[in-house]
């Protein structure tokens, strides 16, 4: 077998694996859950699971990053539309992941666990939101210096974009498990703070949110404005 095929099949495997554990993660919590139960619900033997991962909390972190990634994909992709687009993007991104049932279980265990377990907290913290939080900051800072966002502090900025677009549908969703939010929900929240953002942050309100509009209609039409292909806006998406 060729280098680059079993490099191909170990990422295969660890994309399973990381699935399996967030089945677990999810059904059982961070202290409840195994390496036992989570080699059984990959399908692999306990001592190929830890080839991958050597200890639970470096899998748990792994499963958490890869969850991270997968968002901050969406502001990586060479963007034709710019700006607008691209935040359109990342919060669809982003609803699409923590919106999730077994992300929600997964948020609601942690929060049950993190008064007794300060530990755990901190792991899910780190590994996910703060990471996450740091690479938004990061794109909203090269957005700022291109001219196209201001605000003084990046950190607030990007707490204020995630807080506007999703807070309030998904701590409903976190307390209502039977009442999940459906997608025009989603985009009803979604779209509102998008623009309430754009008014606050974009150096030309104007053309920003008329580019949202476009944003919108398009992903109303043909669902495409959300995923990581880019069409081209106009200029505040730069």
């Amino acid at each position: 077998m060729s280098a680059g095929k079993r490099a191909q099949n170990r990422a295969a495997r660890e994309r399973a694996i990381l699935e399996a554990a967030l089945v677990v993660y999810a059904r059982d919590g961070y202290s409840g859950a195994t390496m036992d139960a989570i080699a059984q619900a990959a399908n692999l033997s306990k001592p190929t699971l830890y080839a991958y991962f050597a200890t639970k909390d470096a899998l748990f972190q792994a499963m958490m990053a890869s969850k991270r990634d997968t968002m901050l994909a969406a502001l990586d992709v060479p963007s034709e539309g710019g700006l607008v687009r691209t935040l359109h993007r990342f919060a669809w991104a982003y609803a699409e992941t923590v919106m999730r049932p077994d992300m929600l279980s997964l948020a609601r265990l942690v929060i049950a666990e993190a008064e007794r377990q300060p530990d755990v907290g901190a792991s899910y913290q780190q590994a996910g939101p703060d990471r996450l939080l740091g690479g938004l900051m990061t794109w909203m800072q090269a957005q700022r210096s291109d001219g196209l966002l201001c605000f003084d502090d990046a950190e607030l900025a990007a707490q204020d974009f995630w807080g506007l677009i999703l807070s309030a549908p998904r701590t409903q969703a976190l307390y209502r498990p039977d009442a999940l939010p459906g997608r025009n929900e989603i985009a009803r929240y979604l779209h509102n703070g998008l623009a309430v953002f754009l008014k606050a942050y974009a150096t030309d309100p104007d053309t920003a949110l008329n580019a949202l509009s476009a944003c919108i209609a398009a992903d109303q039409k043909t669902g495409g404005c959300d995923r990581l292909d880019g069409e081209a806006s106009d200029a505040q998406g730069r």
